[in-house]
């Protein structure tokens, strides 16, 4: 669950190709989420008999470059939502908003009365 995803990360790294970064971060976003949701319902799980063959063969499903699950998951799912609710992602090459620009729309955002538009 962590040696074969930490090799493949450093190898994505080094690569020029985007599809293997996109692979290999879903998949440290969705063993993170895993991870921490096996951390808070611990008191539920113990009571799952076959919880952690259910665990290994979805991390197993995830991370295999054969299946590519996080990026499925991702793409079917994730991207989806965040599009949904106004996310647009930049890609590296753009240029970042300077500091006051991110402060003057933060201080919009909170400050804005509630069922007010603003166009960003």
């Amino acid at each position: 669950m962590l040696l074969y995803p930490l090799y493949a990360s450093v190898q994505a790294i080094e690569t020029a190709n985007k599809l293997d970064d996109e692979q290999w971060l879903a998949y440290w976003i969705f063993y993170s989420f895993l991870t921490l949701l096996e951390m808070v319902a611990e008191p539920i799980i113990k009571w799952i008999p076959i919880w952690y063959e259910v665990k290994v063969l979805l991390v197993a499903w995830l991370a295999l470059p054969q299946f590519r699950g996080a990026a499925f998951i991702y793409d079917k799912f994730v991207r989806e939502q965040l599009r949904k609710h106004g996310f647009e992602g930049k890609s590296a090459s753009s240029s970042m908003p300077s500091p006051s620009k991110k402060k003057n729309k933060f201080i919009s955002l909170v400050t804005s009365k509630k069922g007010e538009q603003e166009a960003y």
